[in-house]
């Protein structure tokens, strides 16, 4: 079993990609892994402009709005209004996307994978889950309030938008004060 705790406060922001904003890169896998090698990244992005996101061709993306009203997302010329906050929605990372605030700033969690190769799967939790790594895959848990539990064999406390990242076997399962994103990478 593998498992790294990271923490929101060794974060560094960086700028997009398309240098239109600033993310703060979660995991990657494989670790360390630059924007155009990566099969499956995760970071937090902060969004204060409407604008261009940024293209990434065979990428497959999950937006999920942790802060502001929304956003209307044009992917490939369709609209797709994202106001449900803490509500994953998935489109493709190559399509030409730009997204128009709704009612000022917001925090996206961003999942991006390569599609020929990974598979993502994105969700809300709150309360007491167990995390399971898929077989070769592993699971990332955000915590996005303070006060959520890793209870494994060292009970890890995880603040808002720290992580934790598993392979391997279960480390063990999170208990939420509010609500964690968890997201599952498995080979296709």
């Amino acid at each position: 079993m593998t498992v790294r705790i990271l923490r929101a406060a060794d974060r560094t922001p960086v700028p997009w990609k398309n240098g239109g904003g600033i993310v703060r890169e979660i995991a990657t896998g494989p670790e360390g892994a630059d924007s155009d090698a990566f099969d499956w990244r995760v970071s937090l992005a902060d969004v204060t402009a409407d604008g261009p996101f940024s293209a990434y061709p065979g990428v497959d993306r999950i937006l999920t709005v942790v802060e502001g009203a929304g956003m209307d997302l044009v992917v490939g010329g369709e609209h797709h209004i994202v106001d449900e906050p803490l509500w994953p929605h998935g489109f493709p990372g190559d399509l030409p996307t730009e997204g128009f605030l709704l009612a000022g700033p917001v925090v996206n969690l961003n999942v991006m994978y390569r599609r020929a190769g990974t598979r993502a799967e994105t969700a809300v939790v709150c309360g007491t889950v167990r995390l399971l790594p898929p077989e070769g895959g592993a699971v990332l848990a955000v915590s996005l309030d303070d006060g959520a539990v890793l209870a494994g064999p060292d009970g890890v406390r995880l603040d808002r938008y720290d992580a934790a990242l598993a392979a391997g076997e279960s480390p063990g399962v999170l208990r939420t004060m509010g609500q964690a994103v968890l997201i599952t990478f498995s080979d296709v």
